[in-house]
C-alpha cells in the first residue's frame, strides 16, 4: 500500500512539473513532460481516453460499441494519468498565483535557468528513438527548427478577451502544451492573451475559466490523436521533428531579450551564466540517474529469467 501510494505522490510531483512550466511563457509543458518521463503517457492516455468518448457519445446511442469503448479506457494507466493531472491543476494555479510574478522580477536569471534545462533536453527526443540519424533527418530537424525559432520572435499581438477569441486562443495554446518546444503560455502572449488568462486565474474569473477550458478540451481531443497517432507509427520521425521544435524554441529563452523579443547587449554574464549550467547540469543529472535505474532494472530481469 505505501508503494502505491508514493507512486500516486511521485505522478502527481512530475504533473506539478508540467503546470507549473505552462504557467511561465516560453516554458514547454511538453519538453518537462519529456524530461520527467511522463509525455508518451500522457499522449496515449489522452489518446485513448478520446477515443473512448468518442465511442461512447457516436456508438452507444445506436446499441453497438460500449465494449470498444470500455476497451479504449483499459489502455490507459490511470494510476499514473489522474494523479499527474491533478498535479498539473493544482501546480498551474499555484503558479500563476505566485511563482508567475517572482519570475518576473528575475526573468533574465529565470530565462536562463530555463535555457540551460532545455538546451540539455534535446537529448531526450534526439535519442527517444534508439536509431541513428540520416542526413535527411538533419535536414528535417533544421526546417522545424528554424519555424520555431521564427514563430518564437513574432511581436505579440492585443486579442480582446471575447469569448470566442478566449475559445480558439485556448484550443491553440493546448496544441503547444503537447509539442515539446513550444509553450501554450508564450503562444496566449504572442496573441495578447497571458496576462487576462492569468488574471482570470488569480481573480477566479468563473465565466472566462469556463470558455478557456472548453476551449482546451476541444483543442486537445482534436490534436492529441494525431499526435498519438505519429508516435505509435513513425515514432522516429516525430521525434526527429520534435528535436527540431524544441532546438528552434530556445530562442523564446534567451535570456537577453526585452519585452518586444528584440535582443538586448548582455549584462550581468556570469550570474546568468551560472544559472544556465546550473539548469543544463540538473537534467544532465535526471538523464544520467534514469539510465543508471534502467540498467539496473535489466540487470535484475537478466538475473531473474536466468534463475527461472
Amino acid at each position: 500500500m505505501a508503494k502505491s501510494v508514493g507512486s500516486y505522490i511521485f505522478n502527481a510531483v512530475r504533473g506539478g512539473a508540467v503546470g507549473t512550466s505552462e504557467a511561465l511563457p516560453g516554458i514547454s509543458g511538453g519538453t518537462v513532460a519529456l524530461m520527467v518521463g511522463l509525455y508518451d503517457k500522457l499522449i496515449g492516455g489522452a489518446g485513448h481516453v478520446v477515443s473512448g468518448i468518442k465511442r461512447y457519445v457516436t456508438d452507444v446511442p445506436r446499441g453497438r460499441g460500449k465494449e470498444r469503448a470500455q476497451e479504449q479506457f483499459r489502455q490507459v494507466d490511470w494510476s499514473v494519468l489522474v494523479p499527474a493531472l491533478i498535479g498539473m491543476a493544482v501546480a498551474l494555479i499555484l503558479a500563476a498565483i505566485f511563482l508567475a510574478p517572482l519570475v518576473e522580477v528575475y526573468e533574465q536569471y529565470a530565462y536562463a535557468l530555463f535555457f540551460g534545462l532545455v538546451l540539455a533536453c534535446l537529448w531526450i527526443p534526439y535519442t527517444g528513438a534508439g536509431k541513428k540519424w540520416k542526413a535527411w533527418h538533419y535536414a528535417v530537424a533544421l526546417v522545424f527548427a528554424v519555424l520555431a525559432f521564427l514563430l518564437t520572435g513574432l511581436p505579440g499581438a492585443n486579442l480582446p478577451t471575447h469569448p470566442v477569441i478566449v475559445f480558439f486562443a485556448a484550443a491553440v495554446a493546448i496544441c503547444a502544451l503537447v509539442l515539446p518546444g513550444l509553450s501554450g503560455s508564450f503562444i496566449l502572449l504572442i496573441l495578447g492573451l497571458y496576462e487576462p488568462t492569468m488574471a482570470a486565474l488569480r481573480a477566479a474569473d468563473l465565466p472566462y475559466i469556463t470558455v478557456f477550458v472548453l476551449g482546451m478540451i476541444t483543442g486537445l481531443a482534436l490534436f492529441v490523436k494525431v499526435l498519438q497517432f505519429l508516435l505509435e507509427n513513425h515514432h522516429h520521425i516525430t521525434l526527429v521533428v520534435l528535436t527540431g521544435l524544441m532546438a528552434g524554441s530556445l530562442r523564446a529563452l534567451w535570456p537577453w531579450q526585452d519585452h518586444n523579443r528584440d535582443l538586448v547587449p548582455m549584462s550581468d554574464v556570469p550570474v546568468t551564466l551560472a544559472f544556465a549550467v546550473g539548469g543544463f547540469v540538473v537534467v544532465v543529472g535526471m538523464i544520467v540517474w534514469e539510465r543508471r535505474k534502467h540498467a539496473q532494472q535489466e540487470q535484475v530481469e537478466t538475473r531473474h529469467n536466468v534463475t527461472v
